[in-house]
């Protein structure tokens, strides 16, 4: 999931966001009314997503097992939700809502841990997790970096390293090779202009070293596209974009239009927005990512911009889901269930508007490690990393949700968001901002649940 490192401050994304908004406010028109969106599609999937590091369990040496030893995070890892061992039983869960796809990553660091040393019983662990997927009727979804890599690359400097590039392509093809064919998709890197800020966060690279990492990304994930065509011809590769309001131009410069040509979808991963009435998304500069308001509407700017941006390319969410507070409930009464389902909605009507929405992921089945805390809950399936030592699977109220959306393959005519439309969203300024998509029975500025709370 992004962060908003780059904004140093609340106060300024208050003010970009008031600075912006208000130039644009008087000109907000609403859009006709339009029918709900129903049926999404033959052929769109629906899917659940999780990652090596934040999920297996204790992990071997890496720079994020470091990261953590150095006492850089928040909580200490300890059992992590423990995949590793409870695969089974996660992508059995994510199979009984019907979900069609099941992404995960194998992680480098784990069956690579030496140079030229390769970890079979690890591989194994890997192989039934791909069988045990496709006995359920999934399609794989493999990340090959998911921000993480072994040990002794970072011993060589990490993506400082020219090295770097060489190594990565002959473990990503190592990983390929075994796992490609019978139906399976690829992401190479996830997010990784966030996978930059990170290892900037976090000590990996210094600052001069920035450039060099993107350079490197971008060939290694250029080489490894025409190796997986290659290989299976009919897979389908991406690099998901972590969505930034207001900033992707920026953002894609970095990575996705130097790769444009090499990919065969759109990747998004969308968590939050901002607008002349929400821009609490000013204390994901501290990480508390539950104290943003959610901004369903968002999601529909989000796949528009990208649907004018590459027109040649389908859209896939490759990242959405709410983060709780350490399991709390929201003190505004906004559920999982609401946010899935207001999300979904949108996503409708960015399909009635033009955009070739293809997928959706909901990140993630379980709650995990987000990058340096367990606070964040972004599970569909809650698991008490730090107090239950039994790490017991259970459900909330959105996998009932997901279940339905699933059978239904969209929502019921009638549905209306519960979150309010946002006032001058500024996902993608001007436009996001000028032409707010109307919903049908609502004014512009209210909801179902008219304050999109209950």
């Amino acid at each position: 999931m992004p962060r908003l490192r780059f904004l140093r401050s609340p106060a300024a994304v208050r003010t970009v966001a008031l600075v912006l908004a208000l130039a644009a406010a008087p000109l907000i028109a609403a859009a006709p009314a339009q029918a709900s969106p129903t049926d999404l599609g033959s052929g769109f999937e629906w899917g659940v997503a999780t990652s090596g590091f934040q999920a297996e369990g204790p992990p071997p040496d890496s720079n994020w097992s470091r990261y953590v030893a150095a006492g850089k995070t928040h909580d200490e890892y300890g059992s992590g939700p423990d995949f590793r061992h409870r695969y089974v039983e996660d992508i059995a869960n994510a199979a009984a809502m019907g979900v069609q796809v099941f992404r995960f990553s194998v992680e480098w660091a784990r069956v690579q841990p030496a140079p030229g040393v390769w970890d079979e019983a690890e591989f194994a662990y890997y192989d039934d997790v791909v069988r045990q997927v496709r006995a359920h009727g999934m399609r794989p979804m493999i990340t090959l970096d998911h921000f993480v890599y072994p040990g002794w690359v970072a011993d060589r400097g990490g993506w400082s390293d020219e090295g770097t590039v060489d190594s990565w392509l002959a473990n990503a093809e190592r990983v390929v090779r075994r796992y490609a064919g019978d139906g399976t998709n690829w992401i190479t890197f996830n997010e990784a202009t966030v996978f930059l800020q990170k290892e900037l966060t976090f000590g990996g690279i210094s600052l001069a070293a920035a450039p060099q990492m993107l350079d490197r990304m971008v060939r290694a994930h250029r080489a490894v596209y025409d190796l997986i065509h290659r290989v299976d011809p009919a897979a389908q590769v991406s690099s998901n974009v972590a969505y930034i309001p207001a900033a992707m131009g920026a953002m894609d410069g970095m990575f996705a239009d130097r790769v444009r040509d090499k990919l065969d979808f759109v990747g998004i991963d969308y968590y939050y927005g901002v607008s002349l009435d929400n821009i609490t998304a000013a204390n994901a500069v501290t990480d508390a990512f539950f104290d943003i308001r959610p901004q369903p509407d968002g999601i529909y700017h989000a796949a528009m911009y990208y649907a004018r941006k590459y027109p040649e390319l389908p859209i896939y969410i490759v990242e959405n889901g709410m983060p709780g507070d350490d399991g709390k409930d929201r003190p505004d009464g906004y559920t999982r269930s609401d946010h899935l389902r207001d999300h979904v909605y949108w996503l409708g009507r960015a399909q009635d508007d033009g955009a070739r929405v293809i997928g959706y992921n909901y990140w993630s089945i379980t709650d995990n490690f987000e990058w340096g805390t367990y606070r964040p809950r972004f599970g569909l399936y809650t698991v008490d990393v730090l107090t239950d030592p039994t790490l017991t699977r259970r459900p909330t109220d959105a996998v009932a949700a997901y279940r339905d959306i699933i059978a239904a393959n969209g929502l019921p005519d009638d549905y209306r968001p519960m979150a309010r439309q946002s006032v001058c969203s500024l996902v993608d300024p001007p436009k996001s901002c000028l032409n707010p998509p109307a919903v049908p029975g609502v004014s512009d500025t209210g909801s179902a649940a008219s304050t999109g709370s209950r």
